[in-house]
């Protein structure tokens, strides 16, 4: 493990320095590889030391580099020490760090490796509620919310595997005045026999007439109005047909998130903080806060000089709330219900200044938790589309994935036979979309690309799971092969230390995702992990070896695979065994 050998360099350091070991563990990092390049396996900043007074600020930063390189001694952990260009490198023990590398794999909790790191104790461990995805009631899902649902159950997933305990939550668009709209559409329009056919296409079909009827027909507009006022005034009738609307789309998401290996604790929604909204109003008002504008709408100064050149409005001049004033009971709300240590919104970019003012009205209000509340934002997919044109729906993107990839699979002469096509071609399809997704960083847009998307041979999902597939046959076919107990020396190949050392920076890896909610560095990492695997698979056959030299060889690879695999599935997806 990365830890040992970190602590290890940290002890030598603390008795030449005269300093705790702990001071030099944020200095020390694993050193990237770069394949047929022989490198160190850590490095020490000088720049961190001095900017944390165990150095003098002052000076040279080489000269202090050579200095402090000469004064530490090689030992039987440590083999090579040197001075680079502002930094220390070391080089430890080749056969100890093929041993120690990899002694945790072949055991029960192998899935665990790099999470149990020293670095994570820095961490604020706690209750972590997550928001995403959040798509509209009564609206099939749409292609725009898959960033939103996939980046936000990577976020999940990363803050659990880290010990956190996580609320996956959905807030859903289910209320405002589209199901007035809707209400009064379905009167004219709608069919409970098609309702119960095709749910969402149905319910969409008679939103977009009614939407069309409204734009020229006052008398529909007012109706819309009408409608939605007996809802806010609890009419039966009207309750009735939206709870009908709620249970049904919540049950077709469902079925959307299976398909994605989605899932949530919580179903949320607006209409749950009406009453709330107005009581955030009532509190606004008595702390002094709330002011009306000209015409006549309740706003709070968001300014920094107090001077109203920023304002958040929080209340129609009709005396009904808005949005973000559900937003404000929503969040009061799941700070009584679940005392979270930090709540995470995952949204679009466009959303950056209804929460900056989200937050900004939190802490007028007195709660200081809202500097725990943090907006993950993130850019536009463009040109997102199937063989029928423009895209509507994630179902038809995830249809398509299935479909291309099952044609991609018949057509390749490596394809092994495999029980459920379908069901692989989907969940690499899905890796595909996912790895896509997140190759860059996430307030970025990015070009929707089918055909690069879905190849075998780039930096794809696509790689990472045939990866994944070859390594679990190469495990199956050599059954009985491995074993617990294996010798350290039959692997000091450059191609199988440069595995090891490519695994030294896993927890690394994870701290730098937790620290900016990043999944690039996670995709990216494991992509490079794929690439040296090819090369070893290559290069170290396992296949007519000695059995010791097999069982070593075979440690390596299951190795790869185990943290090839548990990466994944902190990204969200689900790994396949045959391909």
């Amino acid at each position: 493990m990365a830890c040992f050998f970190r602590r290890k360099i940290a002890a030598k350091l603390g008795r030449t320095l005269q300093q705790s070991e702990d001071v030099f563990i944020p200095a020390l990092s694993a050193v990237p590889v770069f394949r047929k390049q022989q490198s160190p396996d850590f490095k020490l900043s000088i720049n961190t030391l001095r900017s944390s007074g165990v150095l003098p600020s002052s000076g040279d930063t080489q000269q202090q580099s050579e200095e402090l390189a000469n004064r530490l001694k090689q030992d039987s952990v440590v083999e090579d020490i040197s001075a680079g260009n502002g930094v220390i490198n070391f080089k430890v023990n080749r056969k100890l760090l093929v041993e120690k590398m990899l002694e945790p794999f072949g055991k029960e909790d192998d899935h665990k490796f790099g999470l149990n790191s020293e670095l994570f104790k820095t961490l604020k461990k706690g209750t972590t509620l997550v928001e995403y995805s959040s798509p509209n009631i009564a609206k099939k899902f749409h292609a725009g919310h898959l960033r939103s649902t996939i980046i936000g159950n990577f976020i999940a997933n990363l803050k659990q595997s880290l010990g956190n305990n996580v609320i996956r939550m959905n807030y859903l668009g289910d209320w405002g005045m589209q199901f007035g709209l809707l209400g009064a559409g379905f009167g004219k329009f709608g069919c409970q026999e098609k309702l119960k056919q095709n749910p969402l296409q149905h319910l969409f079909e008679v939103y977009v007439q009614v939407n069309k009827e409204a734009e020229h027909n006052e008398d529909t507009m007012q109706a819309a109005r009408d409608f939605f006022r007996q809802l806010e005034q609890h009419e039966s009738e009207a309750v009735s047909l939206w709870q009908q609307f709620r249970e049904i789309t919540v049950d077709e998401y469902q079925r959307v998130y299976k398909r994605l290996n989605v899932h949530f604790d919580i179903y949320s929604g607006e209409s749950f903080h009406q009453h709330g909204a107005q009581e955030v109003v009532q509190q606004l008002q008595s702390r002094g806060l709330l002011k009306t504008s000209e015409t006549g709408v309740g706003v709070v100064d968001t300014s920094t000089g107090g001077d109203m050149s920023s304002v958040c409005a929080v209340q129609r001049a009709d005396g009904t709330t808005l949005y973000i004033t559900r937003d404000l009971a929503a969040a009061i709300d799941r700070k009584e219900k679940y005392n979270f240590d930090e709540m995470i919104y995952v949204t679009d970019k466009g959303q950056a200044n209804h929460f900056n003012q989200l937050f900004h009205v939190l802490r007028a209000l007195g709660h200081s938790w809202a500097d725990r509340c943090e907006h993950v934002p993130f850019g536009l997919v463009r040109g997102m589309s199937t063989r029928s044109g423009e895209v509507v729906f994630l179902e038809d993107v995830l249809n398509e994935a299935r479909n291309r990839m099952l044609h991609n699979m018949s057509q390749s002469k490596t394809t092994k036979e495999m029980d459920d096509p379908e069901d692989t071609a989907e969940k690499v399809g899905i890796s595909a979309l996912i790895v896509q997704d997140f190759k860059g960083p996430l307030h970025s847009d990015y070009k929707f690309d089918w055909d690069r998307m879905l190849q075998a041979q780039g930096d794809t999902g696509v790689f990472l799971q045939y990866t994944h597939a070859r390594l679990c046959s190469l495990i199956r076919s050599n059954e009985g092969v491995g074993g617990f107990i294996f010798d350290p020396s039959l692997l000091l190949e450059p191609t199988s230390i440069i595995v090891l050392q490519h695994l030294l920076r896993y927890d690394e890896v994870l701290y730098q995702s937790s620290q900016d909610l990043q999944p690039k560095h996670l995709v990216n990492f494991l992509l490079k992990l794929c690439h040296l695997v090819a090369s070893a698979h290559r290069e170290l056959p396992v296949k007519g070896s000695s059995q010791d030299v097999a069982q070593a060889r075979l440690r390596l690879f299951s190795g790869a695979c185990s943290v090839l695999a548990g990466g994944m599935r902190i990204l969200g997806i689900t790994p396949v065994d045959k391909m």
